[in-house]
């Protein structure tokens, strides 16, 4: 019987005295230590090296009107097409709006008929000189850049115009509608470049029977902001 308590007693003795983790973790006495913190992580196995490149762009002025001259190519219905020249002046009410009144010139040539015909005439000579004045309002619908090279980025406007105005041709004044869609370069803080596609729209009786005629028009110009 001693032999048991002897036995008993050092159980009970190594229990408590043992600096052992795994003799405590199997009898609940303690916990295990926490282990070691982990190793700081590695740095980033790319760095990217990315070099920005400075561009400069063209911007309109601050100012809000457009001054400028145009030429280019119209079609006179039954007329033939000339060389048409002119001038516009625009007031750019917001970034998107703006209010535009243009005036241009052509002449119109001899119809099929008067070809045919021999020495009939139509009209005169002198009144074959179209002029019109026209008062447009048009909208900058897709405003965007264009990029020449690596470091050069200018502005630009895909638009939309329409207007009335008169036309005198033909020995008469004409109201006239017309319309079309434009676009717009800006070559620097003021100059830019319009490339123009408009329709004009008058009626006329030369032959006896009044009808609406489209005359075509395509031009070129440049503007300068003030």
């Amino acid at each position: 019987m001693e032999s048991r308590f002897r036995i008993l007693f050092l159980i009970i003795a190594l229990t408590h005295l043992s600096g052992c983790a795994a003799t405590r973790g199997l009898f609940g006495l303690g916990r295990a230590e926490a282990p070691p913190p982990a190793a700081e992580p590695p740095g980033q196995v790319v760095d990217p090296e990315v070099e920005r490149r400075e561009i400069k762009e063209a911007r309109i002025d601050s100012e809000n009107f457009e001054l400028g001259a145009f030429a280019g190519i119209m079609s006179i219905e039954d007329f033939g097409s000339n060389v048409v020249y002119g001038a516009r002046l625009a007031y750019h009410v917001t970034e998107g709006f703006f209010v535009e009144g243009t005036a241009g010139t052509t002449e119109g040539d001899l119809t099929s008929f008067e070809i045919l015909s021999g020495d009939a005439r139509l009209i005169d000579d002198d009144e074959r000189r179209l002029t019109y004045y026209n008062l447009n309002l048009g909208y900058n619908i897709f405003p965007g850049e264009a990029f020449l090279g690596e470091g050069r980025a200018y502005n630009t406007n895909l638009y939309l115009i329409a207007g009335l105005g008169s036309t005198r041709f033909a020995g008469d004044d004409r109201f006239t509608v017309n319309y079309g869609a434009g676009f717009r370069f800006l070559l620097s803080d003021t100059l830019a470049i319009h490339i123009d596609f408009r329709d004009h729209l008058f009626d006329i009786d030369l032959l006896g029977e009044e009808k609406t005629v489209h005359n075509l028009e395509g031009h070129l110009g440049l503007t300068v902001f003030f």
